[in-house]
């Protein structure tokens, strides 16, 4: 990477997403004391791990990638077909066991759905602007996007599918898409959510959804998870009860306390000093990510870095709503936080990109 290409980085982001993962260290040490911290451990490795992939992908021209994304998507989507008939974990075929570490694909698909997104939209522009709006130009794009999604949604896995939809859409809002698609979209989801839900959703799916409207109907079985773990957030009050010392984390009611109710480890050991810190922290890195799309240098990078932004922007939205009781649990993890191998070299490999679509932009040019 050239010097020029170094100074246009921007470097905020990779600077927020360390510190969200220092955070994230910190409350994994805690809430990994009765093992003797051993998922901690591993997260470390993971966190050194990502880094260097992350360099890796910054030096790599996105444009690189974004014309080898056929064919890794095509190779993720092989993979989310043999996940399929994978053991069940949690309930779920999410992931490849290989010993040392659990390889969940759809995870890393994101990157490369997002990538050939991008590289399919171009093409459609590359015949004109208005061509997006063409209803079997927006059936390829659907297409692309729903074959991973409805693999993912057979595994099950409703949370990371979502976050698939919502990255899609900012790409596609993005490209110019025609008001009347986004109008007709917003009546289909509102019609159409009382019908999935009484004659698609499966029980599970439904249990989570009436339980997040009530909680206390069922507070030792469905229930019990969401109340502990707003139990948590209320007790750590300003500054919080302090590492090692939380209730509901270190006397084993708040479950899973290491990816989806980390935050509310935070909550309640930290307190709302840090809490507060880390949605702020969020909020920095989603701005930044749709400033390295309104400043990117092509239609493409403005495209991906959309895509990614929409994938930390559903992740935050989603994990922090679940454990606040905002919204159904879902199992998604808080990003650079929550324990997992591949989601964190997921994550920063979205950083990566971030970060090499901005060092290819003229600093000049700030409004397209």
């Amino acid at each position: 990477m050239r010097k020029r290409e170094l100074k246009n980085v921007e470097w905020t982001i990779l600077i927020v997403a360390i510190i969200l993962c220092v955070i994230g260290l910190i409350a994994l040490f805690s809430a990994t004391n009765e093992t003797e911290h051993a998922d901690f451990n591993k997260q470390c490795i993971w966190f050194v791990v990502s880094l260097i992939i992350m360099i890796g992908v910054m030096i790599i021209d996105y444009e690189t990638l974004v014309k080898i994304s056929p064919v890794l998507y095509g190779l993720f989507i092989l993979l989310l077909i043999g996940v399929l008939f994978t053991p069940e974990i949690n309930g779920a075929t999410s992931w490849y066991d290989i010993g040392f570490f659990s390889f969940q694909p759809g995870e890393f698909a994101k990157i490369f759905v997002i990538l050939f997104l991008a590289l399919a939209i171009n093409k459609i522009q590359e015949r004109g602007k208005t061509e997006i709006n063409r209803p079997t130009r927006l059936l390829v794009l659907l297409a692309i996007l729903g074959v991973p999604v409805l693999l993912i949604i057979k595994q099950p896995d409703f949370g990371t599918a979502a976050a698939y939809i919502v990255a899609a859409a900012l790409m596609i809002i993005s490209a110019g898409i025609n008001k009347k698609y986004i109008i007709g979209t917003i009546i289909l989801v509102v019609v159409s959510v009382p019908l999935i839900y009484n004659f698609i959703l499966p029980d599970h799916a439904k249990a989570r959804i009436d339980i997040f409207l009530n909680p206390e109907s069922d507070p030792r079985g469905a229930g019990y998870n969401i109340i502990q773990s707003k139990l948590a957030i209320g007790a750590g009050g300003l500054t919080g009860m302090g590492l090692l010392k939380g209730n509901q984390t270190q006397l084993g009611f708040l479950y899973p306390k290491t990816t989806d109710f980390i935050f509310a480890v935070i909550g309640e050991e930290m307190g709302f000093v840090i809490a507060g810190t880390v949605i702020i922290l969020y909020v920095l890195l989603i701005t930044k990510g749709i400033y390295v799309a309104k400043t990117a240098k092509d239609e493409t990078g403005a495209l991906i870095a959309a895509g990614i932004t929409g994938i930390f922007l559903f992740h935050v939205v989603e994990n922090i709503g679940m454990v606040m009781g905002l919204l159904p649990i879902t199992g998604v993890p808080l990003p650079f936080i929550s324990y997992g191998g591949s989601s964190l070299i997921t994550n920063f490999i979205l950083i990566g990109i971030l970060l090499n679509i901005s060092s290819k932009r003229q600093k000049t040019i700030f409004v397209k």
